[in-house]
Parts: C-alpha cells; sequence; structure tokens
C-alpha cells in the first residue's frame, strides 16, 4: 500500500446499501430509501454517516462509483436523519489530497444543516505543527450535522414577480439585525424569517416605497476560527458553507428541516406585498479558509479540484478573495454546485434574484479575468437563471479585479463610483459637477456602450459595509476599536465629513446640517437615473457609533434601532416622498439612456442641464471647479421610451436642483417654451415649502447644502 493512502477500517457496516444513481447530488428522500450521492472522483471509499439524537453514529459504506460520483440507497431512512460524510483516498498535501476519513464532512448539497462546529485541532485535517501528517483525531464531535429533509410547502399562485428593473427599489438588509430589536415583532420570531416576513416589516417597507430587499448571506454559513477564538461571531454571513441550506440560525420554528418552509413562507409573504427577494450569495470562497483551514467539506471531498492554485510548488492556493481560498469556476464539479444552487434557491425557493459577492474572482478562467467565462457564459443560457436578476459586486480583493461597467448583459452592477461621486460631491469635494452629472444621468459612460440601460447602475451611497448615511455626517474617521483588530480593519478612504464634531453632538445647529445633508444624500439617490439601494436604517438615521467594518458586531451595533427618540423621521419623509415620485412618474426612472437632443422635432432636450443663472451649462461650465450648483431638467414630454403597444407615452417634466455649496445660490428659472408653470415637490431647504407654484424666469434663492425639485403643472397628459 502506498505510504500517502490512508488505512483505515469502518465499523458498523451492518444495515445494507443498494446501489442507487448518481444523477442527483446530496440526499434524496423517499419512502422506502434515501439516496446519496456526493461528487468526489479521486476518493478510494465513501460512508455516510448516520447520527442518533444521543450522537451515535452507524457508517454506511458506499458501493458505487460513477463518473466521479459516489453513490447509494439506504432504506428505512426518516425525514430530519442526521447525517454526515467519510471519504477516504491519497494524503499528499503537495498536490492538494487532503483525504481523511477520521474527519466528518458536511454533503455539499445537503438541504439543511443543524448546529455550529466547534472549533479546535478536531476540524483539522493535519496535525497541528505538521501539515504535512495527517490528523488521527475524530471530528464527529465538534462538527455540525447535514439533515434529510423533504418538504411539501404549498406554494399556491406564488411565482417570482418579474418586476422590471427600472421600477425597482432595493433595500439591503440583515436578517437578524432587521428584526431584534422590534418592539412590535412577538419576541419569538425577532431576528428570524419568520419576524422579518411579518405584516410589521413589510407594511413598513411598503409604506417606504421598497420594491426588492436584497438579504445578507442566508446560505449556512461559520463562523471564522480566528474570529471564534477571540469571542467574536461573523454577523455578516459572508463565510458560506452549505450553498443550499437557509441559515438555521434564523429559523424561529427548529433547524431539523422547518428552516426551509419558514423561508419559503417568508418568501411568498413578500410576493404577496409586491416585494422582490434577492439573495446576497457568496460563492467565490468556502468557509474553510486558507490552506491551513479546517476540513469542513469540500477540503475532504476535491480539494484540488475546488480550489484554485497558484501554479508554484506546493499547496498554495490563489486567493483573490482576501478570504483564504478562491473557489475554481473552471472545475466543472464546482461550477455544477454553483448552478445547482441558483436554480434551487430560484426555482423551489421562489427567490427572484441574485447579488453576487466579489463576482470578478467569479468570472476568472484560469488567474485571468474573463467576460465570457463559462461561469458568466453558462448562467446567460440557463433556461432558469437568465431570467431571474443577477447583480454583480464587480471586483475582487486583487489589483486586476476592478470591472465596474464591464459585466456583460443582463447583469447589472454595483456602481460604487456613484458612490464616491455623491459623497464627495455633497461634503463639496468634487471638484465641479461634470462626474456628478454623469452619475445623475445613469452612468452612460460605464454603460451605455455596451447596450445596457441606465439600470445597470445600482446606485448607492451606503452599503453593510462602510459607514452607515448617519456615520458618513458624523465621523471622519472609522471607530473599529470593539472589532479586536486595533483598528486596523475596514477602509480609511471614507469620504465622509463629520461638519465639525467627531460623532455625536449636542450641538442643534449640527444636527439640523447632518441631517439635512442625510436628507440631500437619500434624495439624490432616489431620483438619480439607475437603480437605486439603500442599506437599512439609512432612511431613520441608524448609528454603527463610527464603526465602518462592522462584521463582528451581532449586537445593537448593528441592529436597527427602532425606538423612536432618537429616530430621524425627516429624513425618513424625504426618503418616502422622493420614493413617490419616483413611483408615479416614469420621467425619474427612463428606460434608455439620455441623449441631451429632442426626443420629437421641435420638442425639448430629453435632458438639460442648467447653470444657476438660468443659462445651459457651457463646456466651460464642466471644467469650473467652484462650481457647486447644478440644475438637471428632465423631459417628459415625450418620453424616449414608447408604451406597452408602442403608443408615445407623455409625463410631467421635472427640473432638479443640486447645491452642495456653503452659501445659498441666487437661481432664475430658465424662459422656454414647453415649460412654463410649476410647483414645488421636494425640497430639503425649509424656506421653500413644498406645494408653492413657481413659473418659467422665477428668481429663487436655495440654501446652502439643498436639492430642490421642480414639477411641471401645465403639462397635459
Amino acid at each position: 500500500m502506498s505510504p500517502n493512502t490512508w488505512s483505515w477500517q469502518s465499523r458498523d457496516e451492518t444495515a445494507p446499501v443498494w446501489p442507487g444513481t448518481h444523477q442527483q447530488l446530496g440526499a434524496t428522500w423517499s419512502p422506502d430509501a434515501t439516496n446519496f450521492a456526493v461528487w468526489s472522483p479521486e476518493a478510494t471509499g465513501m460512508w455516510v454517516c448516520l447520527f442518533d439524537d444521543e450522537g451515535t453514529e452507524t457508517r454506511h459504506r458506499l458501493t458505487e462509483h460513477t463518473l466521479g460520483v459516489w453513490h447509494g440507497q439506504i432504506p428505512g431512512v426518516p425525514v430530519g436523519q442526521l447525517y454526515g460524510l467519510r471519504a477516504e483516498g491519497p494524503w499528499d498535501v503537495g498536490h492538494g489530497r487532503k483525504f481523511n476519513p477520521a474527519k466528518l464532512l458536511l454533503d455539499p448539497y445537503a438541504r439543511a444543516v443543524t448546529g455550529q462546529p466547534r472549533y479546535g485541532p478536531e476540524t483539522l485535517p493535519y496535525v497541528v505543527g505538521s501539515p504535512d501528517k495527517p490528523s488521527p483525531l475524530d471530528s464527529a464531535a465538534s462538527m455540525p450535522r447535514c439533515v434529510v429533509t423533504h418538504d411539501e410547502f404549498d406554494w399556491g399562485e406564488d411565482r417570482r414577480l418579474r418586476t422590471r428593473w427600472r421600477d425597482t427599489v432595493i433595500y439591503e438588509l440583515h436578517v437578524k439585525g432587521f428584526t431584534q430589536l422590534h418592539n412590535e415583532i412577538p419576541e419569538h420570531l425577532r431576528g428570524t424569517y419568520a419576524g422579518l416576513g411579518s405584516p410589521t416589516v413589510i407594511d413598513y417597507l411598503k409604506d417606504l416605497g421598497i420594491s426588492a430587499v436584497e438579504l445578507l448571506p442566508t446560505q449556512q454559513f461559520f463562523t471564522e476560527p480566528a474570529v471564534a477564538q477571540r469571542g467574536d461571531v461573523n454577523y455578516w454571513g459572508y463565510n458560506s458553507i452549505g450553498f443550499f441550506a437557509p441559515h438555521a440560525a434564523y429559523s424561529s420554528s427548529g433547524d431539523r428541516g422547518q428552516q426551509i418552509t419558514e423561508f419559503k413562507q417568508m418568501v411568498k409573504s413578500f410576493h404577496e406585498a409586491g416585494i422582490e427577494v434577492f439573495l446576497d450569495v457568496v460563492y467565490n470562497h468556502t468557509a474553510e479558509g486558507g490552506a491551513l483551514g479546517p476540513a469542513y467539506s469540500f477540503r475532504g471531498l476535491d480539494d484540488h479540484g475546488f480550489y484554485k492554485r497558484a501554479g508554484t510548488p506546493g499547496d498554495a492556493y490563489w486567493d483573490v478573495t482576501g478570504c483564504g481560498n478562491t473557489v475554481d469556476t473552471t472545475n466543472l464539479a464546482a461550477l455544477r454546485l454553483i448552478l445547482d444552487s441558483l436554480r434551487y434557491w430560484a426555482a423551489e425557493m421562489h427567490v427572484d434574484g441574485f447579488r453576487f459577492d466579489l463576482a470578478s474572482a467569479l468570472a476568472r478562467t484560469g488567474h485571468d479575468i474573463d467576460m465570457r467565462s463559462a461561469f458568466l457564459t453558462t448562467i446567460s443560457q440557463d433556461p432558469v437563471l437568465r431570467y431571474v436578476k443577477l447583480i454583480a459586486e464587480p471586483w475582487d480583493a486583487s489589483m486586476d479585479g476592478y470591472m465596474v461597467g464591464s459585466f456583460p448583459p443582463p447583469w447589472v452592477e454595483w456602481n460604487d463610483r456613484y458612490r464616491d461621486t455623491m459623497r464627495d460631491y455633497w461634503r463639496a469635494s468634487s471638484g465641479g459637477i461634470r462626474d456628478v452629472a454623469s452619475r445623475l444621468a445613469g452612468s452612460s459612460d460605464l454603460y451605455a456602450d455596451d447596450g445596457r440601460s441606465p439600470y445597470a447602475s445600482v446606485n448607492f451611497v451606503t452599503a453593510h459595509d462602510g459607514f452607515t448615511l448617519r456615520d458618513l455626517v458624523s465621523y471622519n474617521e472609522k471607530h473599529n476599536e470593539d472589532n479586536g483588530e486595533d483598528n486596523r480593519d475596514g477602509s480609511d478612504n471614507n469620504r465622509s465629513w463629520n461638519h465639525g464634531v467627531e460623532g455625536e453632538t449636542d450641538d442643534p445647529a449640527i444636527l439640523a446640517l447632518r441631517r439635512r445633508q442625510a436628507a440631500n444624500m437619500m434624495v439624490t439617490l432616489c431620483l438619480s437615473n439607475g437603480s437605486p439601494m439603500i442599506t437599512a436604517g439609512d432612511e431613520r438615521g441608524r448609528t454603527q457609533r463610527g464603526n465602518n467594518n462592522a462584521y463582528v458586531q451581532d449586537n445593537e451595533v448593528s441592529w436597527v434601532d427602532w425606538r423612536p427618540d432618537d429616530a430621524w423621521l425627516d429624513v425618513y419623509e424625504f426618503t418616502k416622498a422622493a420614493l413617490r415620485l419616483r413611483r408615479e412618474h416614469a420621467t425619474l426612472r427612463q428606460r434608455h439612456h439620455f441623449v441631451g437632443t429632442p426626443t420629437i422635432d421641435g420638442g425639448p432636450k430629453d435632458l438639460a442641464w442648467m447653470h444657476p443663472t438660468g443659462r445651459e451649462m457651457s463646456a466651460k461650465d464642466w471644467y469650473d471647479a467652484d462650481l457647486h450648483t447644478v440644475g438637471m431638467f428632465v423631459s417628459g414630454d415625450p418620453l424616449r421610451s414608447p408604451g406597452p403597444r408602442g403608443q408615445q407615452q407623455h409625463d410631467c417634466s421635472f427640473l432638479m436642483w443640486f447645491n452642495s455649496g456653503p452659501e445659498p445660490v441666487d437661481l432664475t428659472l430658465p424662459h422656454n417654451q414647453w415649460v412654463n408653470h410649476g410647483e414645488v415637490v421636494l425640497s430639503t431647504d425649509p424656506a421653500l415649502a413644498v406645494g408653492a407654484p413657481v413659473a418659467s424666469g422665477d428668481a429663487l434663492t436655495l440654501a446652502g447644502r439643498a436639492v430642490l425639485v421642480l414639477r411641471q403643472t401645465d403639462h397635459t397628459p
């Protein structure tokens, strides 16, 4: 026997195992027998290990190996049965073979997982201090279990909603953090799928004007060992291990498969309210971490095939995720797992879309980013996935991974250039308004050249990582001391401004200015062309006390505070009003990029940029670094997009003024032959009241750091 091959004897191989089938991976239950199928092409042996409630293990050796898949049927396995896997095979660390049957492994296709790992040397495939030697320590007592499931949920007439992108308003939230402190949700439902799908939450989101929730990772994830050892947890969840399993800790009803039913009911409840559900999915890396990390699943089944290698001698992973490993999407089994997982969530769980964490890492052929990669090509051709919404985080942790504007249709992208530009503009550090205008109008410089629409730009000012909106206007520096990394973690490039005092203050003038600045950014976001994304709680002034990397803060630092006494309810009302305008007027959510020319002969330009003096911006104005005020005229009469039957569409025209400078600005409303009368429909300047009439040629004074939105009133539908 080769010295690199395990010699290991199983026990309790007494129950019969039928041949079964290799086609459907995972555990497939039936009344007679449950089929188990596991991809592990280089394993020399595979066991399904069944556990009772006392932890007693019974091992069943799979005898069939077809096209790289070990498979067999075990009769009499009940729904809810706990199980794991053990794999025997070569131990050759230098070539990525880490088979160790002493390690209990999770089924990559498990539909449910119960428990969390107990971190220690038992879960490591190697001997501590000697990574070239296999560890004899059994990990079963330290490992979670997979669950055999069979769910017969009644979906009724529920289907994915297929809301048009230009009608989509995204709300990024955390399942636990959004409901954990909500006093109107029953205590046993707080922090769960059931709590999130409750009427209390849904009514709030509908009132605000949200059309889609984007959930931070809900696929089963584990905390990194280093984080756990210092007493913290991974709160955000960007450390996935079970790509088919709803994260069990978010279930109020149980973790033996009940989490599946509860997740489905949450989705159904959102759909009944007209709200789509997007999942933030993390396929670029797994919770197994770097080469010296634990063996939870893939490392013990197909380490060499599943993780990218650097191409150097030894067992060097190629890490462009910053998390220790990178999933190799050119490996057919890894690609199949990702596609099967996506189809499962879309078809079986009725999810409407996905946001792909570090999508550039997935779009690599070899070490190079490839927009014709197997990952992108297969998704675009898949009969299920090509019709769901696909959102790329278009970068990874490498120097060459920044690909904003480069993903092919039908993908849309998080547009961090919008975020940075708007943050700089509202702190009067943009150096003029040239780039600001591009972001307001839908970033045609990024998306028009390859035929994508403005909605390909997912516009955002904040996200889960980074400052909240309140902290963006309250802190100049990050304050991550509680994260246990000596404030070294988190970005130093926050583009924030504390308005004179670092952190919270009782100064009424500073507080008023901060709230107006927050309202300015929310209104700007909601009325920019593209797809807006709001971070949960920003609309009511949620703070993380200056922490811009709260991934380990599973506490009140991260949870949404629902108490009214500290809420910025004026910001909420501005956000709600801006979203209502967007929803009611097609002028403010256009399908096509603006051209800057009339839509019809003799009509107004579809878009015109106005100088405060009432004339159109000149070429010289665009390079004026001291110009902080601009007017954006958007014509609705007619719209460039036709109606559903090809008819010409008409709507009100709008003139929006943005002033990020500290001083009031005198405005002259432009003279023209198309729009003569209007009204104030939104204003963060308290001196300009909503409902006030205006006319072409009028002179107005707009306060420093304010937004003014005027709507045409002499429009004839």
